[in-house]
């Protein structure tokens, strides 16, 4: 499973725990905290370690993709394309209402 590094890392130091202390309090190795704080690859085990330890959810703890503020952005910038496009194709239909009424009378 994918953590965020710096939330691992920010909550320890919040604690005021060495990461030897956090690896004995997640009955983890030393080494398995130095991974997280660093690559932030971690078992289900050691995240629900480390979210029983903390006490927090495991939706906090789970690391963010790179790419989702670009998707953001992405999503952001379609939807306004789509709003305008049904603005536009709703006063066209209104304007094409309107002619069919001006042609009829």
């Amino acid at each position: 499973m994918q953590l965020n590094p710096n939330t691992i890392k920010a909550l320890r130091l919040k604690f005021d725990w060495t990461q030897q202390q956090l690896a004995d309090a997640c009955d983890v190795s030393l080494r398995t905290i130095q991974r997280v704080e660093k690559e932030g690859a971690a078992s289900k085990e050691t995240t629900m370690s480390l979210c029983a330890v903390f006490e927090v959810r495991q939706g906090e703890l789970i690391k963010l993709d790179d790419g989702v503020p670009e998707q953001s952005t992405t999503h952001a910038v379609s939807k306004q394309n789509l709003a305008a496009i049904v603005a536009a194709s709703s006063f066209v239909s209104f304007a094409l209402g309107m002619a069919t009424v001006f042609v009829i009378f």
